[in-house]
């Protein structure tokens, strides 16, 4: 008997992927929407996410997140695509600076379905900590059946770290 009362929409639990090692923590989802923006920012607060990485394009409104303390960074991919030089010095950037403000906080990266371009970039990042490309891939996948397309797939087996997220690395600056 329907009553007349809807239920709140809510997302499934295997619309996230939580991955950690070190101090880091990750956490991979598809894209939320509108309808569902406010069930989202419920199951970040959950896993103590301060940071959402979107790799798509922009397709909800961001400010419940900033209502919740949630800071939304923008580094679009091309759908099936790899990330650019510039989107992972941007993205370790990001990874660092939480790291060292919120370091018990989880940093969730989403693209449309989290199938192709969030789990590459994590990928990346555990392959920077330390993962061998096959294990990267393969703990993802266990937690994403799916991820990570031939292409993309690729771009890991080539992909060489640059020890982006050791700590006390400084940086180098150069003036031209």
């Amino acid at each position: 008997m329907d009553c007349g009362l809807r239920r709140p929409y809510s997302l499934r639990m295997e619309e996230y992927a939580e991955i950690s090692h070190k101090a880091f923590k990750f956490l991979i989802s598809k894209c939320p929407t509108d309808k569902s923006i406010e069930t989202y920012v419920r199951e970040l607060q959950k896993r103590n996410v301060k940071a959402v990485v979107r790799v798509c394009k922009p397709t909800y409104d961001t400010e419940p997140l900033a209502r919740a303390g949630i800071r939304v960074y923008d580094l679009t991919i091309e759908d099936g695509a790899s990330p650019s030089e510039g989107i992972l010095e941007k993205f370790f950037d990001i990874l660092k600076g939480q790291y060292y403000e919120n370091p018990e906080s989880c940093i969730a990266v989403h693209c449309i379905a989290g199938l192709g371009r969030a789990p590459v970039l994590i990928a990346v990042a555990l392959i920077e900590l330390g993962y061998s490309y096959d294990d990267a891939v393969e703990l993802i996948r266990t937690k994403r059946r799916g991820a990570i397309n031939a292409k993309q797939l690729d771009f890991l087996a080539k992909y060489k770290p640059k020890s982006r997220l050791k700590e006390g690395r400084k940086r180098s600056c150069c003036v031209q």
